[in-house]
């Protein structure tokens, strides 16, 4: 059996796996205590609470024509692993609807709700995945209108927040709130893991004993730059370093230790792959 399939095995476990975890705290947390959510997801929630009408079932029967769409715009390659995830996650809430904890505390739903959701989502986009719904939407409205993705999903959650503030009133979505913002924060904190870095520019006159305490102390590489200043035209030398986020507050110690006066830019990396963070690309 080669690489390739054995990549297309491990992506299909894992996306299914990530659907039966999102599907399973869909129900167990949100559903059994009357939240909501963004998205599809939200919509078929608020159709289940008004009409009673299953969630996994609307999720499924609503994103057929996206999936159609995508499909004829984009290939069945680019919509294969999307296919799966609305398949997926659709049969998990339909299977894991009989597990459910109401608790007195709405908070406490609202917070394990959005890590356990969160948690499912991260996996099936980590590993090619999505679970359609808005997502093709935003797609299909950034290709023919170029409306940014962002941007559009902005206005569909508001949309449907919105809505469920009409129909089920200001405390059930103030909670429904906290859910989706636990619920980006995990996805996005297993995305990124825990190698999520630091980039940091520093502007001295001693960036070579700066580097030195770097590669001493905190144990990281770094580049030097040339530069020019703005308004002297001299040349400078500017330190670019990449370093763990939990190592950014010993970076600035450290190089106010040795300069006082130096210039530093602290941005954020997406992702750091090479010695000291992932090696796999």
């Amino acid at each position: 059996m080669n690489n390739k399939v054995l990549d297309k095995i491990n992506d299909i476990f894992f996306i299914t796996l990530g659907s039966f975890i999102y599907g399973f705290g869909v129900n167990y947390f949100i559903v059994a205590n009357h939240l909501a959510e963004g998205g599809f997801t939200g919509i078929a929630l608020i159709l289940h609470y008004t009409f009673g009408w299953p969630v996994g079932i609307v999720i499924l029967v609503s994103n057929i024509p996206l999936l159609i769409a995508g499909w004829r715009l984009w290939g069945f390659n680019f919509i294969a692993k999307t296919f799966l995830g609305v398949v997926a996650s659709s049969l998990a809430i339909e299977l894991t609807s009989g597990f459910q904890l109401q608790v007195d505390d709405l908070l406490l739903a609202a917070l394990y709700g959005g890590i356990i959701t969160g948690t499912g989502l991260a996996l099936v986009i980590r590993y090619g995945g999505t679970t359609g719904g808005a997502d093709i939407i935003g797609r299909l409205f950034n290709h023919f209108y170029g409306i940014r993705i962002g941007k559009f999903y902005l206005v569909f959650d508001t949309i449907v927040l919105s809505t469920v503030a009409l129909l089920f009133g200001l405390t059930i979505t103030l909670y429904s709130l906290v859910t989706i913002f636990v619920f980006s924060k995990v996805t996005d904190y297993i995305l990124e893991g825990i190698d999520a870095a630091k980039q940091a520019l520093i502007i001295s006159n001693h960036t070579r004993e700066i580097a030195e305490q770097i590669d001493r102390e905190l144990d990281r590489g770094y580049t030097f730059l040339k530069g020019i200043g703005g308004y002297t035209g001299a040349d400078k030398e500017i330190l670019l370093c990449v370093v763990g986020k939990w190592q950014v507050f010993r970076l600035k110690k450290l190089v106010k230790k040795i300069d006082p006066k130096a210039f530093v830019i602290v941005s954020e990396v997406y992702e750091a792959l090479g010695e000291g963070f992932k090696e796999n690309y």
